[in-house]
């Protein structure tokens, strides 16, 4: 998330990022892999909502669609294989719709293909009103340690206008099971809601603070394309209240303990996302189920991958032994600019090492962007490592824009 109050001022063209070629190109080692599951079912799609989710009609086939996840990562084996998961995350649309049941077959199928690290961090994403205190616990025998729950907001008024289907009651309760049932779990909030007040945003806070959290995400709610709410726009707080917003929230969660460590993720000391984290740090990523995209390095190249979206295409895809339905190369030009979109989100930003490991390409490659961002106040560096300044945080998308080859 990034708060552009103003813009920056106009200054020199957007400096130009240093040929790129593949006599300057290299990998020395394969980043950390990590393991994402999709499902791509809820209960009823958010007016908010781009991501991959489809309306649970006439009921879930748990098991078929276990099937085809272990199929599909049985496919996708030689491309990792030997490599062990370091992190597992199960997202959606709404994985808590499946059984503890379902999960456990699921999870006990994934450590017989692949080497799943002992220590791996397991998360399954929850919504209030699809969860109790059996299932919760279901999870956790199932081997799941990391829960991450949409609570959005505690406010029964804000969850009508945002259109989710739990109410404030609902939302409470989970957050209890959580911290009754899990070590480490993350409540996710939305600010900037309809009719929002700097004070309900901050009383959503502190009444997710009361669960004792190991994590929380502040989101911005966004109008995205192809959404209800960017066809038929509620009223919003206007920028500069959702700013404040941001502020008072970041304050109130540092006051708590918390660490801001990403654009919009705080936790408390040693509970960082570790499945995002390798996001952020440009890791791998395989991505099974439908909708899921991955990320995979070789010695002479990066592809990306998409799963077919509609549930019904990626099941026939499945059963005909190739579900990705995009499988290409990244082009090497595009590396630098995806390493920066990723790692610039990390408030500590990156060690100067990690951009050469992450893309195999020598730091020259951006250092007219990089000279032009120091000189904008936009990011301090020395030879350990690169950071984001307060500035270029809160323009994100100007700092960003550098990077653009």
């Amino acid at each position: 998330m990034s708060i552009p109050i103003q813009q920056l001022p106009a200054g020199k063209p957007t400096p130009a990022l240093q040929p790129v070629s593949r006599s300057n190109w290299g990998l020395t080692a394969l980043p950390p892999l990590a393991l994402y599951i999709h499902f791509p079912w809820c209960v009823r799609k958010c007016p908010y909502c781009d991501f991959n989710s489809h309306e649970a009609k006439g009921g879930l086939d748990e098991a078929g669609y276990v099937e085809a996840l272990l199929r599909d990562l049985e496919h996708s084996l030689p491309l990792f294989w030997g490599r062990p998961i370091h992190t597992i995350f199960m997202g959606g649309g709404t994985p808590s719709l499946f059984s503890p049941e379902a999960m456990d077959t699921l999870l006990a199928g994934i450590r017989a293909r692949v080497k799943l690290l002992p220590d791996a961090e397991i998360t399954l994403e929850a919504n209030p009103g699809t969860v109790e205190a059996d299932k919760f616990k279901g999870y956790r025998a199932a081997g799941i340690n990391r829960l991450s729950i949409g609570i959005q907001s505690f406010n029964a008024e804000h969850l009508k206008a945002i259109g989710r289907i739990h109410d404030a009651d609902e939302a409470r309760r989970a957050a209890a099971l959580a911290a009754e049932t899990f070590d480490t779990f993350n409540l996710d909030l939305m600010f900037a809601l309809p009719g929002q007040s700097i004070e309900q945003a901050l009383a959503d806070v502190d009444t997710a603070l009361s669960f004792a959290p190991t994590h929380l995400s502040c989101y911005h709610l966004t109008l995205e394309p192809n959404t209800w709410f960017y066809r038929y726009p509620p009223e919003l707080p206007d920028d500069d209240t959702a700013a404040s917003m941001h502020d008072a929230i970041e304050a109130r969660l540092l006051a708590a303990g918390f660490d801001h460590y990403e654009t919009s993720a705080y936790a408390r000391p040693g509970h960082r996302a570790r499945h995002n984290v390798n996001y952020w740090q440009f890791g791998d990523y395989v991505g099974i189920g439908a909708g899921a995209h991955g990320k995979l390095s070789f010695p002479d190249k990066v592809i990306r991958q998409a799963r077919y979206k509609q549930p019904a295409a990626y099941l026939k895809a499945v059963a005909e032994g190739n579900a990705a339905q995009i499988d290409e190369a990244v082009d090497l030009a595009e590396l630098p600019f995806e390493f920066m979109l990723n790692a610039l989100r990390l408030s500590d930003g990156f060690p100067v090492a990690l951009f050469s490991e992450r893309t195999g390409l020598p730091l020259n490659t951006m250092e007219t962007a990089l000279n032009e961002a120091e000189r904008l106040g936009l990011i301090t560096r020395d030879f350990r490592e690169i950071k984001p300044t307060e500035q270029g945080r809160r323009y994100q998308n100007q700092l960003l824009q550098l990077f653009l080859g």
